[in-house]
């Protein structure tokens, strides 16, 4: 007889976030324990304190990259893996912490005032998505991620895909669902440079956009500047919108 075959391990590691995603992971208990017994788990930082293993075929990667340890960590990691997956928006366009100045020191100050943890004080960097370190092989966008997608993602990484990802606006999905455009009421929403995908989940539970799928390819961000002032949102309002998931050389 052959050699069984062993497991693909995967290992996950969170930077700067909240966590969040890999949390939200977990909420699919229905289907975790059949996407986990497909693979070998042997380095989750949110569930172990186990070190992490040497060897490896996919590394999650949840957070962004903020300190000069965390741009060793993602070296470390593109280097022994096979496939890469960034989960969250903190991952793939830096996000909230890439709302963070160039005055590193002043914001810690703002933030911690005189009690900076020593793990966030030293080696500290403009936030970057792991993408701008590393080489990226796939991507699971929003905040928190769709555990569902991350499940369809992970097994792309492991067993391979062609699948074509969707670079159209959110807008499409939108009014496939048939909803009132939020512009013609003055309000503020990201969807006409939002990256499609999540079914447009938030307008149709009446809340607008607020781009945590990151900006489409095919987004048209100035034309977007122009409909937000003609219609009474205002170009400032959609501009400094963009920023809290987008980093601001992107806007």
């Amino acid at each position: 007889m052959g050699e069984a075959r062993k497991a693909p391990r995967v290992v996950f590691c969170g930077l700067a976030s909240c966590f969040g995603c890999q949390i939200n992971i977990t909420n699919i208990e229905s289907h975790l324990m059949e996407v986990l017994g497909q693979v070998d788990l042997k380095y989750w930082q949110l569930t172990s304190s186990e070190p992490m293993p040497d060897e490896f075929d996919v590394a999650v990667i949840e957070g962004a990259v903020t300190t000069e340890d965390a741009v060793r960590t993602v070296q470390a990691l593109r280097e022994g893996a096979k496939a890469v997956i960034t989960i969250g928006a903190c991952a793939a366009t830096s996000g909230i912490p890439g709302m963070s100045t160039s005055d590193h020191e002043g914001d810690l100050q703002r933030v911690y005032g005189e009690d900076v943890p020593q793990i966030v004080s030293g080696g500290a960097i403009s936030p970057k998505a792991v993408k701008d370190v590393i080489t990226v092989d796939y991507e699971v966008p929003c905040c928190p991620v769709d555990p569902y997608d991350f499940v369809e993602v992970l097994q792309h990484a492991l067993y391979g895909s062609n699948i074509y990802r969707r670079t159209s606006t959110l807008c499409g999905e939108c009014k496939n669902n048939e909803r009132g455009c939020f512009y013609g009421r003055q309000i503020l929403c990201l969807g006409m440079v939002t990256r499609s995908g999540c079914g447009a989940r938030c307008p149709n539970l009446g809340r607008p956009c607020n781009g945590c799928a990151g900006i489409s390819p095919d987004a048209n961000v100035d034309q977007a500047k122009v409909i937000a002032e003609r219609t009474g949102v205002g170009q400032a309002a959609l501009e400094e919108a963009l920023r809290m998931f987008n980093q601001p050389e992107v806007i």
